[in-house]
């Protein structure tokens, strides 16, 4: 398995680390990306909150504006259809209501099937990689343009760790995650040299989400931390904190 960091030890985001900052999140109405979206704009970001269910966006949006935090934006969108001509829309959507975009959370991911490679649905393996995969990529390569504007712009996705030792049975999420930490580690090597813009990857662990309900029914999902208590890691790459740091994979937990 491959080599990762973690948190710094003591590490504590400031108040307004990410004021008068625009950070998109997909997959947030939910877990990990819920806790995120609420996170960043506690420390002063305006939100693009990104997703498939118009009435969770709206939930952490009213969460958001009721807690007196910067007001963000709702993009409702299905990241099965997402094409090259609807990323490059919504970059433009971005760059004519925002005007800037300094930080790109890849967090929403299909689970898919639990069953062995040679059992999977074609057709189920095809929408796994284009939701955890394909979508990410025409979305980064849509924002890289408002990315490199930003004084230091940041990518961050969250894989997992069966995107870094293939597990039997997890099937198009471990290969989508697999390519997820590819991805990061391409573009963060293509980056660093001649822009501002980091790329690393968060694998969160074992954590309170719908998500690890349905791949592990039979866990107590009260043994497992809760979405808010793996932010400072998030914080920390998402600001400024972690200028320099580019091409990593993290561990918002200890491994076991």
């Amino acid at each position: 398995m491959k080599d990762t960091k973690s948190l710094p030890a003591g590490y504590s985001p400031a108040e307004k680390l990410l004021e008068e900052r625009v950070i998109l999140v997909t997959g947030a109405g939910d877990g990990i990306g819920r806790a995120a979206a609420r996170s960043f704009a506690a420390h002063g970001a305006t939100v693009v909150l990104l997703g498939k269910t118009q009435g969770k966006l709206e939930q952490v949006y009213d969460e958001i504006v009721a807690a007196g935090h910067p007001e963000p934006l709702i993009l409702p969108l299905d990241l099965q259809y997402l094409t090259a001509d609807s990323a490059d829309e919504l970059a433009n959507q971005l760059r004519n209501e925002l005007g800037r975009l300094d930080g790109l959370l890849h967090n929403a991911a299909l689970l898919g099937s639990l069953t062995t490679v040679a059992d999977y649905s074609p057709e189920r393996w095809q929408q796994v990689m284009q939701v955890n995969v394909h979508a990410a990529f025409l979305l980064t390569r849509a924002l890289l343009p408002l990315l490199k504007e930003a004084p230091d712009a940041s990518i961050v996705f969250t894989t997992s760790s069966v995107g870094r030792q293939g597990r039997a049975f997890w099937g198009a999420y471990a290969v989508s995650k697999f390519a997820c930490e590819g991805l990061m580690e391409t573009l963060a090597d293509e980056l660093e040299e001649v822009t501002a813009v980091r790329a690393n990857a968060i694998n969160p662990g074992a954590t309170r989400t719908r998500m690890r309900a349905a791949a592990y029914p039979g866990e107590d999902p009260n043994t497992r931390p809760v979405a808010d208590s793996l932010m400072p890691l998030y914080l920390y790459l998402m600001g400024p904190d972690s200028r320099g740091v580019t091409g990593c994979s993290f561990d918002a937990q200890p491994r076991h």
